[in-house]
């Protein structure tokens, strides 16, 4: 008998065979916008990465025209303090081309200068590579207080030991996470699944490619859109298989795929994976964002197993019951009732999906009653659920890019770049969307792909940092106005993993309540601030709960708002800083 999981795939399959990647089953029409609310939206980005230093383009496949899948697909970002030095410092992901890497094309580490400006250490940190990379996980897997990197490629995955001189070591081979066959890795996440306090690491893998088995475009109907031959997959292709391994508290990982349950999730390709509790047990869970596929809510049992629920949870499908091209997730609270929703991003001619969480762990799509149907034209990628003019409401921000270069001069309504995009939280649940009113930099076209979410420059709002495809990545600057109060919050395991990931932070601040967890990565194949960022609109204090990776719930009290609190597991609020 099937699965209900694998009827559902053999149910929507005869409709799949003329879809390209990512393309969109319903060919849905936008619903109508509503009148503009005229709320001042006091956030506006500007585009400083020439300015900061980012001048080096992030190389990946052709620029006019992609022969296969693995050009188009992209890379992450991340903000990350490698140097625990209060600032956050850049690592941006790169790829190469078919005919090899031309020079300079390799990943990037970025040091802070503390200024607005970055300079480049890679050479130094030991960091340069060149290959198809493209997911990024940070966080302290060996809990000696320095952030650590694990890379996801289409060939091998890399695991980068901080050494904390301002140098990382390759110790793939060493960590036992050295693979025997090309596969390709594409989100990945560090999470405590069995609360031990160490870090253990799944990576979901997308698809099985062969130069040598691959379509050429136009040659099957998966390889044409629009009536353009185009490059072929996912459909068509053979999807990828996931991957779970235990951390050993010794330097090295064991592969516990299969007694986990995960080696039993099949069928569907894999993009970000986001680690966090869902249904408010105090266990991780971990989501992955699938392609043109039901994606995946592995639930946490426990006893060191876990089981797909993504169906019965109501966040593998959209409320019409089809599957979508999943690639980027936002994890946040955006109604304030202390429960983690998710938003996907997914393929133009669809919408980007929010799901709201009950609390038990079951979702309901409230895409359209959000006031999110309004928009189907690009292809979104990296996003965030963050509150981007700090009034007390988390917003939701997404990156676009078309991912077929060959289409625009014959289908001008799909342009390659594109803009951002920002959903402003207007409260009750609704959002509206904004463009141009949000500033330059998220109205400016690009075909973007990862997206971080930070301060780099300490001074209380969240800024982006953005991968964008064949150029330099963007640096957006946050200059927000009208005086809204912000909070952030810095975690310290002790007993739990160094990094915290996992725990749960709860703030209350006016009347409202708004949770958010210490993530390894999420977006698209990002990883973002370490720092949580509350905004608190004109709250004048906020009282602070940690519930940390192994379940023991800390009350920090109230604090003062616009400023950083540090918090050491047991120890309370260790460090109250004023000014970043």
């Amino acid at each position: 008998m099937l699965s209900r999981r694998a009827w559902i795939a053999a149910l929507l399959a005869p409709a799949a065979g003329a879809r390209g990647q990512g393309i969109s089953s319903r060919a849905v029409q936008p619903v109508p916008r509503g009148k503009p609310s005229g709320l001042p939206f006091n956030a506006r980005f500007t585009d400083v990465a020439s300015k900061a230093g980012l001048t080096a383009p992030v190389v990946y496949g052709g620029v006019e025209r992609k022969l296969y899948i693995l050009e188009t697909v992209g890379c992450g970002c991340a903000f990350l303090d490698f140097d625990n030095d209060g600032w956050l410092d850049i690592f941006i992901l790169s790829g190469t081309r078919l005919e090899g890497a031309p020079e300079g094309a390799t990943n990037r580490l970025y040091k802070n200068n503390r200024d607005g400006t970055f300079t480049d250490v890679t050479e130094k940190a030991g960091l340069h590579r060149a290959g198809w990379a493209c997911g990024i996980a940070v966080a302290d897997y060996n809990n000696d207080g320095f952030d650590d990197l694990f890379l996801t490629y289409w060939g091998q995955n890399v695991l980068y030991r901080n050494n904390g001189d301002g140098t990382f070591t390759d110790v793939t081979e060493k960590a036992g996470l050295l693979d025997t066959r090309t596969r390709w890795g594409a989100g990945c996440t560090f999470l405590d699944y069995n609360r031990d306090g160490h870090l253990d690491l799944f990576v979901s893998n997308y698809l099985e490619f062969d130069f040598k088995k691959i379509p050429k475009p136009g040659e099957t109907p998966n390889c044409v859109w629009k009536g353009v031959p185009v490059n072929c997959g996912p459909r068509g292709l053979e999807p990828g298989r996931h991957s779970l391994y235990r951390n050993n508290g010794d330097g090295t990982f064991s592969d516990v795929t299969v007694p986990s349950g995960i080696a039993k999730a099949r069928g569907s390709y894999g993009m970000t994976a986001v680690a966090a509790d869902f249904d408010n047990d105090g266990w991780p869970d971990i989501y992955v964002a699938c392609d043109s596929t039901p994606s995946f809510l592995f639930r946490n049992n426990h006893d060191g197993t876990f089981t797909d629920v993504g169906l019965e949870s109501g966040v593998a499908l959209n409320e019409d019951g089809m599957e979508q091209a999943g690639m980027g997730v936002a994890v946040g609270d955006f109604n304030l009732d202390g429960n983690l929703d998710i938003f996907k991003t997914h393929f133009a001619d669809d919408t980007s999906i929010l799901y709201r969480n009950d609390g038990k762990g079951s979702f309901e799509d409230m895409t359209i009653r959000a006031g999110m149907g309004v928009e189907t034209r690009f292809v979104g990628w990296g996003a965030g659920m963050a509150d981007l003019d700090n009034n007390g409401l988390p917003d939701i921000f997404l990156v676009t890019g078309n991912v077929y270069p060959e289409v625009e001069s014959r289908a001008p309504a799909y342009p390659l770049r594109t803009p951002r995009v920002v959903f402003r939280n207007l409260g009750g649940g609704k959002f509206e969307e904004l463009i141009d009113q949000a500033g330059p930099g998220v109205a400016a076209p690009h075909s973007s792909r990862g997206c971080a979410f930070g301060d780099f420059d300490n001074d209380g709002d969240v800024d982006m940092l953005i991968v964008n495809m064949n150029e330099p990545p963007s640096l957006l600057r946050n200059d927000v106005s009208g005086g809204g109060h912000w909070l952030k919050v810095k975690l310290e395991g002790v007993k739990s993993n160094r990094s915290a990931i996992g725990a749960r932070v709860t703030v209350r601040y006016g009347g409202k309540v708004q949770v958010q967890e210490r993530l390894s990565q999420s977006s698209f194949f990002s990883a973002n601030d370490p720092r949580l960022h509350f905004g608190l609109g004109d709250a004048s204090s906020a009282e602070i709960d940690v519930r940390w990776p192994n379940g023991v719930v800390e009350k920090i009290g109230m604090v003062e708002v616009d400023r950083l609190v540090t918090i050491k597991e047991g120890a309370g609020a260790t460090r109250v800083k004023p000014q970043l």
